[in-house]
């Protein structure tokens, strides 16, 4: 049991083509061609969106704590 030879995979190449056609296996490659277009497309967008300030962050509902005075705020005992 070794490897595929040149041979092998070009009956599987074969009876894929019969069984699906080349039309169909060209509109599914342009389809798979265009989906990665567009997962591209969306990747270089998040990179390029600007960070959330922290202000907007620590406005939202989730994130809201209490402020507690830091020590330097605190009195000496």
């Amino acid at each position: 049991m070794g490897s595929f030879s040149l041979w092998h995979w070009l009956v599987v190449l074969v009876i894929v083509l019969l069984v699906f056609g080349t039309k169909k296996l060209t509109s599914g490659a342009k389809d798979l061609g265009s989906a990665v277009k567009e997962f591209k497309k969306g990747m270089r967008e998040d990179d390029e969106a600007p960070p959330a300030r922290l202000d907007d962050a620590s406005r939202t509902a989730g994130s809201r704590r209490e402020e507690q005075p830091s020590e330097h705020d605190r009195p000496s005992r």
